[in-house]
């Protein structure tokens, strides 16, 4: 159940609000995850700063907060933290990057995360994993009792991760999706959409379908010949709505320049063509 304002129990460590934020890159919205049923209770991405929100994760807290947890510091995911950490004196923690004007900066963690790092509470047991690739500061966590990994913004339910550079790398993106195979991972927490059962295949899924992307890149070019990102976009992403062509040229600049660095094309005033074409 993805209905904003109500709790919903996943497991005997979890529990999961969502934020009244849906739109075209949030789904149902934002989703907040409250790990912990003791005096230390965790709270996982707290969203937006909005009133309602905010006042029902207090109310599922019941007093019991003892951190507020980021993946990472987009609009969407964090704002949240910083009203949360003052109200109920809990540290923040987290990692920051530069403003590339689509952070969120009231973000500033009281400790700041490092890859293996353990979050720890009654029953419970988080680490960190740093994730680049969305962006240069996200972070899955691994709830280490049941194997079930919040991941954010790094695998969504439903659609694809938008990657936007200079902050997105697509081949960090694709690199931290196949470090997750390294982890006992059974189960994905989306940041947007229901609980992902099967983690190896969604993660094996999501590499084609970006490897497949990357291949149509590498096609138009070879067929449209030298072109800006406006005429690339209609024969790279001739499978999505046109309406979502602005957001689908950033993935695909991400992708360009993961294969810009790999020699494959090349860029002059902001016009892109396959290497020896």
């Amino acid at each position: 159940m993805l209905t904003p304002g109500v709790v919903h129990t996943l497991s005997d460590r979890v529990r999961r609000l969502v934020a009244p934020n849906p739109g075209p890159m949030t789904g149902p919205g934002t989703n907040t995850y409250l790990i912990g049923s003791g005096n230390n209770v965790a709270i996982l991405d707290p969203g937006p700063a909005i009133d309602s929100h905010i006042e029902a994760i207090v109310d599922a807290c019941a007093g019991k907060a003892s951190q507020v947890v980021c993946t990472h510091t987009h609009p969407d995911h964090s704002p949240a933290a910083a009203i949360l950490a003052q109200r109920l004196n809990v540290p923040m923690i987290g990692a920051v990057t530069a403003d590339d004007r689509h952070q969120d900066l009231t973000f500033q963690p009281d400790i700041d995360l490092s890859d293996a790092d353990l979050i720890e509470g009654d029953g419970w047991t988080l680490c960190a994993i740093a994730t680049p690739g969305h962006v240069d500061n996200h972070y899955c966590y691994l709830l280490q009792e049941e194997g079930l990994v919040f991941a954010g913004d790094h695998i969504m339910n439903g659609s694809t991760v938008v990657i936007v550079p200079p902050g997105g790398s697509m081949q960090a993106y694709i690199a931290s999706l196949r470090k997750l195979l390294d982890y006992d991972v059974t189960a994905v927490a989306p940041g947007h959409g229901e609980i992902i059962p099967d983690c190896r295949g969604e993660v094996e899924k999501l590499v084609r379908h970006r490897l497949m992307r990357e291949h149509k890149v590498m096609s138009g070019l070879r067929k449209v010949g030298p072109a800006n990102l406006d005429a690339l976009v209609v024969v790279v992403y001739d499978d999505v709505d046109p309406a979502l062509h602005e957001w689908a040229k950033l993935s695909m600049l991400a992708h360009l320049i993961k294969l810009q660095g790999e020699g494959s094309v090349s860029v002059q005033q902001d016009i892109w063509q396959a290497v020896g074409s």
